[in-house]
């Protein structure tokens, strides 16, 4: 069966997400990418329309590329900053939202570090919500582009088997791609030092190891994740240095995975921490195509939520 629309005006997470929903978002993508190869980066499609990025964490990647996505689309875009905001002056979020849904926005995207926020805007708003990542919840913009860089190296995201290594526990980015790419036929195995795997996590229908090499072995896809020190709270691993030594992706350690094996990275990346510099910069890996296909991903996503089709082309 294929699908024409979302069937939700929000995109707040993978795991409600249904194979032919990413089919349509990846398929999507696809189609918007020629936009950003052109001379003249502009199609009218969202012409009219007003989306608030709200980010109450620090962004580059996922901020930037929403920004681009939205002016590519002609969309108008408003870029809200906790300093300097009545945030800082005791109001509540869902004040500072509803004063902004009075001002008649189509789509709310919004980064915010308490798991759940986008969910409780989307109840109290009109407005569309998209989830540019809450806490370590849910980051279902990038779980989608991973799997479009993926499939575009691919040609299929179904039976292959990718190894996602790092800070499980604290990731956004390991959950929602689980979701994800379990959805759509592949393996996942994710790997971490046992201070930072949770517990039960293969109920998700995952493998889960603390052995690095075991984790690579047959890979087809190596994703790593940065350390979340910013939401561990406490040093939950020795050292970086001793870090590296058991969980650093080396030349040499991705010999382990299939030959055509490719590097991926959500960013930012910590070099000599959870990877080698000349692993990062090599022909195998994707980081940067994963930057490009993010604002493709997310035009996808704001074309099929502010429309409700399909992508058929320009229109005047």
């Amino acid at each position: 069966m294929t699908i024409s629309c979302l069937r939700s005006k929000d995109l707040l997470g993978t795991e409600g997400l249904s194979a032919d929903e990413i089919a349509l978002i990846l398929d999507t993508a696809e189609a918007l990418r020629p936009i950003g190869e052109r001379p003249i980066k502009k199609v009218p499609a969202l012409r009219g329309r007003m989306v608030v990025n709200l980010f109450f964490e620090a962004s580059t990647r996922t901020r930037f590329s929403f920004e681009t996505a939205e002016k590519w689309l002609s969309a108008d875009a408003l870029s809200f900053a906790a300093k300097g905001s009545s945030v800082e002056k005791g109001e509540s979020l869902l004040d500072t939202a509803r004063n902004l849904q009075a001002m008649s926005p189509d789509l709310i995207v919004i980064r915010h570090s308490c798991p759940g926020v986008p969910h409780f805007l989307a109840r109290n708003l009109r407005a569309g919500v998209v989830n540019a990542g809450d806490g370590a919840h849910e980051h279902p913009t990038q779980a989608l582009l991973d799997a479009l860089t993926i499939r575009r190296r691919f040609g299929r995201l179904e039976g292959l088997r990718i190894a996602i290594t790092g800070d499980i526990t604290h990731s956004r980015v390991a959950r929602s791609n689980v979701w994800l790419l379990k959805r759509m036929g592949a393996s996942v195995v994710l790997c971490a030092p046992p201070t930072l795997l949770p517990p039960r996590i293969e109920e998700m229908g995952v493998e889960a190891t603390t052995d690095f090499d075991a984790a690579l072995e047959g890979a087809d896809v190596v994703m790593m994740l940065r350390m979340q020190l910013e939401r561990q709270g406490a040093s939950l691993f020795p050292s970086a240095r001793e870090y590296y030594k058991r969980y650093g992706l080396t030349a040499a350690r991705l010999g382990r995975a299939k030959p055509e094996a490719v590097v991926m990275h959500p960013g930012p990346m910590n070099r000599g921490v959870e990877i080698a510099s000349d692993v990062a910069d090599s022909a195998r890996s994707l980081i940067l195509e994963q930057v490009s296909n993010g604002v493709a991903v997310r035009m996808a996503v704001l074309y099929l939520l502010l429309t409700g089709h399909t992508w058929e082309g320009e229109t005047a």
